[in-house]
């Protein structure tokens, strides 16, 4: 039988092993099975050559039992509303396990932004937003960028939403630029705080992150920083191999991350970078590093390719990488995975901390939003750590008991359950 790869079963799969685990009632585990509300919507847009062309958007409001609803919103080609589940069902589990007061949430539109222009996306973004306004608030549900949207985005969602309503709300949308209430940090949050659950991994693996060997699949947003900041947080580190959806780039001897991300930011791309031979997406996964951080996009990880991943650590800065038969195989094998909704959790941990400051209207300095950061995801990755060793487990189960725990004990207080 092929292996499951619809990601909101894979997401349902991965709560009903952590609901036997925790030994939940069927009402119970019935509720965090789905969403608790979901929106579909059809979006209008006038384009440049003057046709109407209609777009399709999603907004998953998946718990909020701790707090309001938080997630990002996509605009990919290949966006289904299964993925926009999968992925609230995944931000509900990681702002329980970092133990920010929120719930989760996602939305997306089935769009190619490459394909669009600056207007065409501003009339996107704006469309978007009156399509879903009423659900959304800073006590409500609070979106923020994602796959394929921008900072810039953000700033047009924020301004339609602050036209309908007639006032500032610069908290209903984080991930903004600085001039308009975003947070300082936000930028390389999301790598920044999975290179400090690296950190703490090394700590307890005994490996010297200073002399490890790292491997970067997926060099975005998060694959450029995360190439950066090892060095810079770990004390050095030796950057072997990077991948885009282009394909890829190997030096055995290293690899200069800030020369290469120059690169990549001037030619689109990390292939032809000086003194590397190309490397595919699959085979630098499979290669023998300590440290892999796989940053792309789902699915990356199966059971056809688990047998043959060789690092020690795989911290999961994309969502959903590795499915649940290679989790078992990876597991079985000594790999150390830190799941993607703890590893890839400082994205939310910052957007909760702009969306505090936006709420009472004082900004942070970047130390201390750094210090914060620190804080809570070293507090994290250590709880889901001990559970691992307590129930002697793999860490993304445990980290679905520690985040799904949360989760129950907020429904029972409120009486839902």
């Amino acid at each position: 039988m092929p292996e499951e790869l619809n990601p909101f079963k894979i997401a349902q799969s991965q709560l009903d092993e952590a609901a036997k685990m925790l030994g939940l009632d069927e009402t119970t585990h019935e509720i965090l099975r789905w969403p608790r509300r979901e929106f579909r919507f059809t979006i209008p847009v006038r384009m440049d050559n003057g046709k109407v062309k209609v777009f399709h958007g999603y907004r998953v409001q998946y718990n909020d039992a701790r707090g309001p609803n938080k997630g990002g919103i996509r605009w990919h080609p290949d966006e289904t509303i299964d993925t926009v589940r999968a992925l609230a069902a995944w931000m509900t589990w990681k702002t329980a396990v970092v133990d920010i007061p929120l719930g989760g949430s996602k939305g997306g539109v089935t769009c190619n932004p490459k394909e669009m222009s600056e207007g065409e996306k501003e009339r996107l973004a704006r469309g978007w937003m009156r399509q879903i306004y009423f659900r959304l608030g800073e006590y409500k549900d609070v979106p923020a960028p994602d796959v394929y949207t921008t900072p810039q985005i953000m700033s047009w969602m924020m301004d339609e939403y602050e036209v309908i309503a007639g006032r500032h709300h610069p908290a209903i949308i984080t991930g903004k630029p600085l001039e308009l209430g975003g947070s300082l940090g936000r930028g390389d949050a999301t790598a920044r705080g999975g290179i400090f659950t690296v950190r703490e991994a090394c700590k307890l693996l005994n490996i010297d992150p200073s002399k490890a060997t790292y491997a970067i699949q997926g060099f975005g947003n998060a694959g450029q920083f995360a190439a950066t900041l090892h060095k810079e947080l770990l004390n050095g580190g030796k950057l072997v191999a990077a991948s885009d959806s282009r394909g890829g780039v190997y030096n055995p001897d290293g690899i200069d991350p800030h020369a290469l991300v120059k690169h990549k930011l001037e030619t689109g791309q990390v292939a032809g970078f000086p003194g590397t031979k190309p490397i595919s997406n699959e085979d630098l996964l499979e290669l023998d590093v300590d440290i892999l951080y796989p940053a792309a996009l789902e699915n990356v990880i199966t059971e056809k390719n688990a047998e043959k991943i060789k690092a020690k650590i795989s911290c999961e800065l994309a969502n959903g990488p590795t499915t649940p038969a290679a989790d078992k195989i990876l597991y079985k094998n000594g790999v150390h995975v830190i799941p993607d909704f703890l590893a890839n959790a400082g994205g939310v941990t910052v957007s909760y901390f702009e969306q505090v400051q936006g709420t009472y209207q004082y900004w942070w300095t970047i130390e201390k939003v750094h210090n914060e950061l620190d804080a809570k995801m070293t507090k994290a990755y250590h709880a889901v750590y001990d559970m691992h060793k307590e129930k002697n487990i793999d860490m993304r189960s445990a980290a679905y008991l520690v985040a799904v725990q949360r989760v129950v004990d907020a429904m029972k207080l409120r009486g839902w359950v």
